[in-house]
């Protein structure tokens, strides 16, 4: 959709009924270690066609809690990321769920959100909340699997949720 639009907002009620986290086959879970601004930063880039600084997505918060910022990796490279982000009010944020091109439709989109969601909830967290836009599609059928469900904040929301459902279809 166009330039201006507010990002859409999800909700997953409740952390209590998550599936079992299971790394997929041939990759392995890894969370930040010092030094891996660049490797996320490049991960960010080409997943969202876009640079994305890590100082301003992430900042010095991460460092502090590196077992937060997830990684699949696939030997030593980086090729799918998903972040637990408490913010300052203390709830739970699924922040920055990027996957490397080359690796989509594996599997790593969902499995990164859903080990930062186990996180989350290892945590204490009882709900998540994430943002999105409009022209992501597989990333909202991922989510919409996890169990997010749309949440209207602005008066733009409920119909762009309906368009983006209709082109998704029924959940899965």
């Amino acid at each position: 959709m166009g330039q201006g639009l507010s990002k859409l907002i999800m909700q997953k009620k409740t952390l209590d009924d998550l599936p079992p986290f299971l790394c997929p086959t041939g990759f392995r879970m890894m969370h930040y270690q010092h030094g891996d601004e660049r490797n996320w930063e490049d991960l960010i880039r080409h997943s969202f066609t876009r640079d994305v600084k890590f100082a301003d997505k992430i900042g010095d918060v991460v460092p502090l809690y590196s077992d937060r910022l997830l990684f699949l990796c696939k030997g030593d490279q980086p090729v799918a990321t998903a972040t637990a982000w408490e913010t300052a009010s203390h709830s739970w944020y699924l922040h920055m769920v990027g996957v490397m091109p080359e690796y989509s439709g594996r599997g790593l989109g969902f499995a990164a959100s859903l080990a930062a969601l186990h996180k989350m909830r290892e945590e204490g967290g009882g709900t998540a909340y994430l943002e999105t836009d409009d022209f992501r599609l597989p990333a909202i059928q991922i989510y919409r699997k996890l169990g997010f469900t749309p949440v209207h904040v602005d008066e733009s929301h409920p119909g762009r949720w309906e368009r983006i459902l209709q082109q998704l279809g029924p959940s899965v």
